[in-house]
């Protein structure tokens, strides 16, 4: 059996953890970190998310994926796969499973997102690396520290 291939980050935030979640799931406030996108979707489990954006002029839908677990205000899973790239089937093995964790203590939020694992999908190992090098979610969750602790 081969070792998981998990992309792992983690920020602590100085910010309730409702602030953060507003963040995370609020349209307006993910356009601010995620490339321009927002998702579409009511996050009901089982449900679809569909993050588009506009590239070059042009509206695209740069992730799909499903609603997996919600606990608002500490938890959410969705899966995720980018539907223009044709190297990658779009096939329910192929998805990512992308995991947002909340620990609110004192007022302040460490903030976790986990996302794979990526030898369960196909081109994993060149996915992982491609994810890895570019550092992974610590960019992201840079910016949602940055959003979240704004006066």
């Amino acid at each position: 059996m081969s070792t998981p291939l998990i992309v792992k980050n983690t920020v602590n935030i100085n910010a309730p953890a409702a602030k953060v979640w507003d963040i995370l799931v609020n349209p307006e406030q993910t356009k601010k970190y995620m490339f321009g996108c927002i998702p579409e979707t009511d996050w009901q489990p089982g449900h679809q998310v569909l993050w588009k954006g506009v590239f070059d002029g042009v509206e695209i839908t740069a992730v799909k994926g499903d609603v997996v677990r919600i606990r608002p205000g500490q938890h959410l899973s969705y899966t995720v796969i980018d539907p223009n790239n044709p190297e990658i089937p779009d096939v329910p093995e192929n998805y990512l499973v992308v995991t947002y964790d909340l620990e609110e203590q004192a007022g302040s939020t460490t903030f976790t997102v986990t996302q794979g694992d990526y030898n369960k999908v196909a081109n994993g190992e060149a996915r992982y690396k491609h994810t890895t090098a570019e550092g992974g979610w610590q960019p992201i969750v840079e910016a949602i520290k940055a959003l979240a602790e704004e006066q």
